[in-house]
């Protein structure tokens, strides 16, 4: 059995909860939390122990894992203080913030010969296995661009509104990096642009953003030009999850969960599978590897490339200048 601590109580920690009870090899022991009524209810539900903090939880001597699945801005030094003392570690997206701190983590994991692993479960979704099982119908893709928006009115006043906790957008939001990455491979240079409107008080005195837009153009190595454009809040007023490609052969369009094959030959339908029972994939995925050493779909080098990317596009933002990427220091690119 693997003994599990749970850091987070909300939809992700949920989950990774009810993934650990349906396939039976891990059970949660532990959970801290934010907020003390929550807590105590998601404890009661999932049959765990309520302890009063993170660093609490991990000095448990009885986990071998700990899931981190609560503020971004926490990440590294939840998962830091887990790797040092000696726990496996499954974190969401992103491992950090900042690009070095998340080298520095991946480079302890290895030193402490400890699981770290980066959920990206963007890739086991439909329509990125449907994306990479056609690209080469449309042959040498030279074009691509990404746009997921989401109006919210009102605009929540929580943590993913708030730059600080959340990070720079396409930090926050990294498998829309990582989906492109994952696709074209490694980057050549960047620029972007970031725009937050309507800002207000959240409830703990940090300031919220009611929209925020985020756009990036992404040259990769490869010589595919690419674009994404990530917005959410008062002032999106339609919601739009859309991919194309263009290739010299034919254009994919993955708009929503509905593909098409466009080519010479005419447009055909192109199969897209669930979305559903993702984050059980992933649960079950990290429990083969813990007891059978089976592999894993992504290295948490792979993630940290792309985390890379992002900071680069935030500096891209920041500074207004395109930004080159750098040669990938070995084992960084998967």
């Amino acid at each position: 059995m693997v003994y599990v601590g749970m850091v987070g109580t909300g939809f992700v920690a949920r989950l990774r909860a009810e993934a650990l009870a349906a396939d039976g090899r891990g059970r949660l022991v532990a959970v801290a939390g934010h907020h003390p009524e929550d807590t105590q209810a998601f404890a009661q539900t999932h049959k765990a122990v309520v302890e009063p903090d993170w660093p609490t939880l991990i000095a448990r001597p009885d986990l071998d894992l700990v899931m981190v699945c609560h503020i971004n801005s926490d990440h590294g030094a939840v998962v830091r203080a887990a790797l040092e003392a000696g726990r496996h570690v499954v974190v969401e997206y992103p491992l950090a913030l900042d690009w070095q701190e998340a080298q520095d983590l991946v480079d302890l994991a290895r030193c402490q010969q400890r699981l770290l692993h980066v959920e990206h479960i963007e890739l086991l979704g439909g329509s990125h296995q449907a994306l990479k099982a056609n690209l080469s119908v449309i042959g040498t893709p030279h074009y691509t661009r990404y746009v997921t928006l989401s109006p919210q009115r009102p605009a929540p006043q929580r943590w993913t509104y708030q730059p600080d906790r959340f990070g720079f957008p396409l930090v926050g939001a990294l498998s829309r990096v990582h989906r492109l990455v994952d696709a074209f491979g490694p980057v050549a240079q960047v620029s972007g642009q970031n725009q937050a409107y309507g800002w207000q008080d959240g409830p703990d005195g940090l300031p919220c953003y009611r929209t925020n837009v985020c756009a990036a153009q992404i040259t990769f190595q490869s010589g595919v030009q690419g674009e994404l454009l990530y917005g959410k809040g008062e002032a999106i007023w339609q919601a739009t999850r859309r991919l194309e490609v263009m290739g010299s052969e034919g254009k994919l369009v993955i708009d929503g969960d509905v593909g098409q094959v466009i080519t010479a030959e005419g447009t055909t339908p192109m199969e897209i599978g669930s979305r559903r029972g993702l984050f059980a994939t992933d649960t079950r995925a990290v429990l083969d590897h813990l007891y059978q050493g089976t592999p894993l779909y992504l290295t948490p080098e792979a993630s940290l490339y792309s985390l890379r990317v992002a900071n680069a596009i935030a500096e891209s933002a920041q500074t207004g200048q395109t930004v080159a990427m750098a040669e990938s220091p070995p084992g960084m690119w998967p």
